[in-house]
């Protein structure tokens, strides 16, 4: 029976399973082998995520052409070699189970994107405005389909004498017709303040696009889609919180963050933009992962987030943080990971990272394939 299947209900049953049971099913035979892949099959289904995302380590320095992925089913690290992408590349987001990436090779923003499971990989188009370390946002519209913002960052020197300055637009990348679109402008205090003090972490929180400021005092930017307004939040203790980041949960805007005397909290924003604290980091993981260093900011806390999930971290051989959703219960419940010290016997050496969480996507992309 279960060799005949139609095609649309095999798929159906695979969207339930986790990425290591896929993996497996699809080694059992051609045709299993054939449906898990059928990509036009798969982006008619609903995305099912019943499972803990996986964590995905890339180095933020030359240490090799690989990333450290954890399967938190069976707790387990993973090296999965990334020899098909082109030139170096600096990580920036998860969409809908693909890496979206930056090239390490120019200083003007050129963005791809990669799944580092079905090794696919593809330049997103050149951006109308040629920029240097711009903000960008993602917004992901469906399971499939997606929207890139870029905001800030320098202009190029004009060729007839003028310097670089700070490039006060905005524009974004629809990857239903694979082409980027000025959309507006931003009055110039914003624009300087995403180009020289907020990092590429984005949140979209019931139709606003947010970014915090990376250096103290903290503030929160953001941009209105669909009135195309910018505006500024204050941040709880902006000026004690040793670090800060901006996570969404459950349809709200929060705020993670932590001090030495206080440990690591999450706020909430409610109604009037005020802030209320929701949860503490547990106080003996947070001594843990502060391993023996006084403040959250000595050990370059760092702070990954995804739909279901918040993940505080340090480097690879560390350990994390994680503060999930329970998928049999529906509660958020709190969980250490052990860092990557060994794969398979092989010793690693520890060096700082850039996290992300992701679901794998194992089917090919009909997008990347573009």
């Amino acid at each position: 029976m279960w060799s005949n299947l139609p095609f649309d209900i095999l798929a159906n049953v695979f969207s339930y399973l986790s990425s290591d049971s896929l993996a497996r099913a699809k080694s059992a035979c051609k045709s299993w082998h054939t449906c898990a892949n059928n990509s036009a099959l798969w982006a008619t289904l609903p995305r099912r995520i019943i499972h803990p995302p996986w964590f995905i380590a890339l180095p933020t320095r030359n240490h090799g052409h690989f990333i450290y992925a954890h399967n938190p089913i069976n707790d387990s690290w993973h090296l999965l070699p990334l020899d098909f992408i082109p030139n170096p590349i600096r990580p920036i987001a998860a969409i809908n189970g693909l890496i979206l990436m930056r090239e390490a090779i120019t200083t003007a923003l050129q963005l791809a994107i990669c799944n580092p499971f079905t090794r696919q990989f593809k330049h997103l188009p050149k951006l109308n405005v040629t920029r240097t370390n711009p903000a960008v946002g993602i917004i992901e519209l469906n399971s499939v389909n997606f929207n890139v913002y870029v905001a800030g960052g320098m202009s190029e020197a004009s060729s007839i004498g003028g310097g670089a300055s700070y490039e006060p637009t905005l524009e974004v990348y629809d990857s239903v017709y694979d082409i980027w679109k000025t959309i507006g402008s931003m009055p110039m205090e914003f624009a300087v303040r995403l180009t020289v003090w907020t990092s590429n972490e984005s949140v979209h929180c019931d139709g606003v696009l947010y970014w915090i400021t990376s250096a103290r005092a903290y503030t929160v930017m953001g941009f209105e889609i669909g009135k195309k307004n910018w505006r500024e939040l204050s941040v709880p203790m902006a000026d004690r919180l040793e670090f800060a980041a901006l996570v969404p949960t459950s349809g709200k805007l929060n705020l993670v963050g932590g001090t030495s005397d206080t440990g690591a909290c999450i706020w909430e924003l409610s109604e009037g933009n005020n802030w209320r604290i929701i949860e503490r980091v547990p106080q003996e993981m947070g001594e843990k992962l502060l391993g023996g260093k006084g403040r959250w900011g000595s050990i370059n806390t760092r702070c990954v987030c995804i739909a279901g999930a918040v993940c505080l971290y340090r480097d690879l051989g560390s350990g994390m943080v994680v503060w999930r959703e329970c998928a049999s219960n529906g509660k958020w419940e709190w969980h250490w990971i052990e860092g990557c010290g060994t794969i398979k016997g092989m010793k690693l050496q520890n060096f700082p990272i850039k996290g992300l969480l992701l679901h794998p996507y194992l089917a090919s992309s009909n997008f990347l394939n573009k």
